[in-house]
């Protein structure tokens, strides 16, 4: 049916799904239209609780997020906002969404959203419709009460919405109004009225238009009426009619207005103290997953298909014999055959003594030694320079990385840390952590694991970079990230490329393009004190070159770069110097061999 060329139909509403609270109403009123749903998630807490204890409502909030994405008309948004004051937020994303229309329950949602009926309609982001009541099914008769204001034109589209061949439009006018010919309000729309012969049209005369409004509800299903006859510009927000009808009217009653845009509100991630620790319970809430809610490995395949990527593994090794072949066959059994979300596994070597290169070549996967490749610019030994290298190796749009000598190997490793990459455009590095028990003779110890992470990269991280004082476990070896952000990142070579990379990510994109994964619990062989106490001086050594980057000036010497390690034999203490020194690799993308293979 052709329509006036100005009156488009409802194409896309957006509802906020409130942890707990309002939402599920709105949603059955929107499943009547022919309209994409765009579904949002809110968790809203008490001033006085910290935003990270949202980080399980959003979980559960994300789950059944999922379950509504299924429908065909329905769009789950992956993201939720986890808010003290969520409106100015949710303001921020309509603009992003830009959606035909907000509905919101009346007055649950405004409760729930803290945000009053008059701030929302004196400068709504965008059109919005108030609704009192259930409707559960099509409804016969829906009434439009129209005078010709600013938001009689949304009235009408929103009842058409509801069902095309049942309104009825009331124009109500006062016995000392002009004719309805020369009705200069009304014209407009009575141009686009006279173009729908499916409209009832109905004429009212009177002073009492409130009465005259509730004696035609008794014969309609809803009714659907502009908040206000004034101008647009006007600070008027309900106005008398909009709020009498919705409190008196004995059926459902939807109440719209034209939205303007407001400005957004963003958070500084170079405020104070204070604001900082919002933004990293924020963060903590609504950037933490976990495994559990990416189990459905046919969702994400989906996902990858529709997104056109491509997933490779790079497994990093040294001396794995124990470990590395079981972690090849799990990964190509659940993640390739099972369910295609790798499109390829490689191991990448840091010239092993054992036998971990030919167990994974009778696995079948491809096997380079990083110190055999890129030759021109010297050998380095370290794992940062095998996960450097892999982006050389590889071809996946999304890499993995995970390390080999995990003992209680699981799929989860993999698909949990690709999850929120699949689901998040936005999200360009994903860290997974995990309960770490360490293993003491045959018994295991709860807890014991992490020690670097809490005795040396966490208290770092919060002292000079608070920003990502929220990630659980910055050193696991399990991460993943998009190539197009991680071929322009720094790579530190030895044991500081997971303190770097995190750092890196932070200062190109962003808090918001990092999340984190439970993976739940991690079983490794565990290193020696000595060990540890090395792996602590390369992670202080890179964490001091990223504030040289900072401040402009250079703060480590080269007589820093060694380690005076306290050693005892049968004639006393004595001192050993070890060189530890973390250097860096260059972003990828400036590599011409890399660039090369990319063409």
């Amino acid at each position: 049916m052709q329509r006036h060329s100005e009156f488009s139909p409802i194409h896309s509403i957006l509802i906020p799904l409130v942890h707990e609270g309002p939402g599920l109403h709105a949603l059955e009123t929107a499943r009547l239209f022919d309209a994409e749903i765009i579904l949002v998630g809110v968790v809203v807490l008490p001033p006085e609780e910290s935003l990270s204890k949202g980080a399980a409502a959003a979980r559960a909030l994300r789950k059944l997020l999922r379950n509504y994405g299924r429908e065909e008309k329905i769009v789950s948004r992956s993201r939720v906002i986890v808010s003290h004051e969520p409106w100015n937020e949710l303001s921020n994303l309509l603009q992003e969404e830009q959606p035909d229309l907000l509905l919101l329950e009346f007055d649950s949602h405004l409760k729930a959203l803290h945000v009053n009926g008059n701030d929302l309609l004196t400068r709504p982001p965008c059109d919005v419709a108030l609704m009192r009541g259930k409707i559960t099914s099509k409804p016969k008769q829906v009434l439009v009460p129209v005078r010709g204001g600013p938001h009689a034109e949304l009235a009408l589209r929103v009842g058409l919405g509801l069902h095309p061949k049942g309104v009825t439009t009331l124009h109500i006018r006062r016995a000392d109004d002009p004719e309805t010919s020369i009705d200069a309000p009304f014209k407009g729309l009575d141009r686009v009225l006279k173009q729908l012969p499916e409209v009832q049209k109905q004429f009212e005369v009177t002073d009492d238009a409130v009465q005259v409004i509730l004696e035609n509800t008794k014969k309609a299903d809803v009714i659907i009426l502009g908040t206000t006859s004034q101008p647009v510009t006007s600070s008027v927000s309900m106005g008398a009619v909009a709020d009498r009808i919705l409190h008196e009217a004995p059926c459902t009653v939807i109440a719209v207005k034209r939205g303007r845009p407001v400005p957004q509100t963003v958070y500084d991630e170079s405020a104070g103290v204070e604001a900082i620790s919002i933004l990293v319970d924020k963060w903590f809430a609504e950037n933490t997953f976990h495994a559990d809610e990416f189990s459905q490995l046919r969702e994400l395949v989906d996902l990858k298909r529709k997104q056109n990527l491509s997933i490779s593994l790079a497994l990093p090794a040294l001396d794995e014999e124990e470990t590395v072949g079981n972690v090849i066959r799990t990964m190509k059994k659940e993640l390739m055959r099972r369910a295609p979300l790798l499109d390829e596994i490689v191991l990448i070597d840091s010239n092993s003594a054992d036998r971990t290169r030919e167990i994974a070549e009778k696995e079948g996967v491809p096997v380079y030694i990083h110190q055999h490749l890129l030759e021109r610019l010297g050998p380095r030994n370290g794992k940062g320079e095998a996960l450097w290298k892999s982006l050389l190796v590889t071809k996946g749009d999304i890499i993995v990385w995970i390390d080999t000598d995990i003992v209680n190997i699981h799929p989860r490793f993999v698909y949990g840390i690709i999850g929120p990459l699949l689901v998040n455009p936005q999200i360009q590095l994903v860290k997974g952590f995990y309960r770490r028990p360490l293993r003491v003779g045959q018994k295991m110890q709860a807890g014991g694991g992490g020690r670097v992470t809490e005795l040396t990269a966490r208290p770092l991280l919060n002292l000079f970079y608070p920003e990502l004082s929220g990630v659980v476990q910055p050193l696991s070896g399990e991460y993943a990230g998009r190539r197009e952000a991680l071929e322009r990142a720094t790579f530190y070579s030895g044991y500081g490329v997971e303190t770097g990379l995190l750092i890196d990510i932070y200062e190109k994109f962003g808090l918001h393009s990092i999340a984190q994964v439970d993976l739940l619990e991690r079983i490794h062989h565990n290193q020696h004190l000595e060990a540890l106490s090395k792996m602590s001086f390369a992670i202080v050594q890179t964490v001091m070159r990223k504030l040289e980057t900072r401040f402009g000036r250079a703060v480590l010497e080269d007589v820093n770069r060694s380690m005076k390690l306290i050693r005892h034999d049968g004639k006393g203490y004595f001192l050993e110097v070890e060189q530890i020194a973390e250097y860096e690799r260059p972003p990828m993308i400036e590599v011409p061999e890399y660039l090369e293979r990319k063409r």
